[in-house]
């Protein structure tokens, strides 16, 4: 089989993003088994239909990204006990408009940290309401991941070994259940 086209999304546009050094650990954890692209989003203009007729290229490349995988991993903070706007609103850019909605049956997994000890749970419980509105095949299973300093080394391993093996299971889960959909 050839490698899962894996979109990942991170829900953070901080340039040091605890996210994002999660999300480039979980395509680590991946393997050879993916071929995975880290899509930007902080550059994409507030959503906005007025702009439909004549949509920017940040807009046009993003969802051609979107579009061309076979699978989305969305790794995200919690703000405010939901999702950040920056997030949200790339999600909003790739439901529309409807008839080409990217997100539309695409197998999803969603995860996410924060210091905090329910390591986002609840922004996850709300993205996942989003996704699955919106037709992704979103994935069962939880992954709140408190974040310690130590626990991504600079070579990007999990530092922590029972962390490491849940987080290797979630992946390999999440892969088994995208590459089944794809076949």
């Amino acid at each position: 089989m050839s490698k899962l086209k894996l979109a990942v999304v991170v829900g953070s546009n901080r340039q040091e993003s605890i996210n994002r050094k999660l999300a480039q650990t979980l395509v680590k954890l991946a393997g050879d088994r993916v071929a995975a692209s880290l899509v930007q989003i902080d550059d994409l203009p507030m959503y906005n239909m007025d702009l439909e007729g004549n949509r920017p290229d940040a807009v046009n490349r993003f969802t051609a990204e979107v579009a061309a995988c076979d699978a989305v991993l969305l790794v995200t903070p919690e703000h405010n006990r939901s999702i950040p706007a920056v997030l949200k609103n790339a999600i909003d850019w790739g439901s529309k408009p409807m008839d080409k909605n990217v997100w539309k049956g695409k197998v999803t997994a969603i995860t996410g940290t924060s210091p905090g000890a329910i390591g986002t749970a609840v922004g996850q419980q709300h993205l996942r309401q989003i996704m699955g509105i919106l037709g992704g095949l979103v994935m069962g299973g939880e992954a709140y991941i408190a974040f310690k300093p130590e626990l991504i080394a600079h070579d990007g391993g999990i530092t922590i070994d029972d962390t490491r093996a849940f987080l290797q299971d979630y992946i390999d889960n999440f892969l088994n259940v995208a590459e089944k959909h794809v076949a």
